[in-house]
């Protein structure tokens, strides 16, 4: 349990750690500081997606130590949504949807309705993940690094609350519409 709450608080923190490394430490010091905890992130959650994202941890990192500019490091958020945007799209052309999948960890026999329910979901997470990623792009690009890691580290999060939380009523609406 605890390895999973610190793989989480490090991929939380990721943004306010490039904004305080590029204040205090500078750009190798911080790519030296990210690589190691990428390290520990693999180890601490050694899974399959936990690797994808160690590589390109590890690519951006690369190439803001060749290129000697931070944007790199700033296009993480980017990569995460690009990869969770593919993630969820492929699941609705590959079904289960992915919010088909965590629902049927609830329940294992979901009616027609709840699966239709479930894709209509999995299509506005997609939204998410463009608006979310396109956000995160113009932070990288054209925000201060204060902006891009408010965005990033807080923002984008109380967004995901906020869809997550909807979610969750409307749920709760549509369970009791069906029931009536």
């Amino acid at each position: 349990m605890w390895r999973r709450i610190a793989s989480i608080v490090l991929s939380v923190a990721y943004p306010f750690l490039v904004w305080a490394g590029l204040q205090y430490f500078g750009l190798n010091a911080l790519i030296v500081l990210i690589t190691l905890l990428c390290l520990i992130n693999l180890f601490l959650r050694p899974i399959r997606i936990n690797g994808l994202f160690f590589v390109i941890v590890l690519c951006l990192g690369a190439a803001s130590f060749l290129s000697e500019v931070s944007l790199p490091l700033k296009l993480y958020p980017v990569a995460v949504n690009g990869v969770l945007l593919c993630t969820f799209a492929f699941s609705l052309m590959n079904p289960p949807s992915v919010i088909e999948r965590l629902a049927r960890l609830k329940d294992k026999n979901l009616p027609d309705k709840a699966i239709a329910y479930t894709r209509k979901l999995t299509i506005i997470w997609c939204g998410f993940f463009i608006a979310n990623g396109l956000i995160a792009l113009w932070t990288a690009l054209a925000a201060t690094d204060e902006i891009w890691a408010l965005y990033n580290g807080f923002i984008a999060y109380v967004l995901i609350g906020l869809l997550l939380g909807g979610e969750v009523i409307v749920r709760r609406f549509f369970i009791a519409s069906d029931q009536n």
